[in-house]
């Protein structure tokens, strides 16, 4: 009976150590995609700042409270705007943002094109 118990207890451990790691994973993927308000060029993961440490908690809450990823992203983005996620999704406001880098790159490919390769 107690080799039993121990095996139990042992199972238990293990279930909640995981359980405890997944909650803390969650939380550092989070709280590394928002943006520390105070600091601005660190996300709330890195800052030690006031505002960055209640956000932390909040964020601890939110995850307490059964909310999804998105969930919790939708509840900053509503709260403090666009601004605060590091990867905003596509919407009217961040279209440029997701669209330059593939129009720099065909500027680019058809500058190189015309210079280099048509000219031969």
């Amino acid at each position: 009976m107690k080799i039993l118990n121990i095996i139990l207890l042992i199972s238990y451990i293990i279930f909640f150590n995981n359980a405890l790691a997944e909650e803390q994973d969650k939380k550092n993927k989070i709280t590394k995609n928002l943006r520390c308000l105070i600091c601005q060029g660190q996300s709330i993961y890195d800052s030690d700042s006031e505002f960055a440490n209640s956000l932390k908690i909040l964020v601890d809450k939110k995850i307490e409270e059964g909310l999804t990823d998105d969930q919790i992203y939708q509840y900053f983005k509503d709260k403090y705007g666009d601004w605060i996620l590091y990867d905003p999704g596509l919407n009217k406001n961040t279209y440029i943002l997701w669209l330059l880098p593939l129009l720099l790159f065909l500027v680019g490919g058809a500058i190189i094109y015309k210079n280099f390769i048509a000219k031969k």
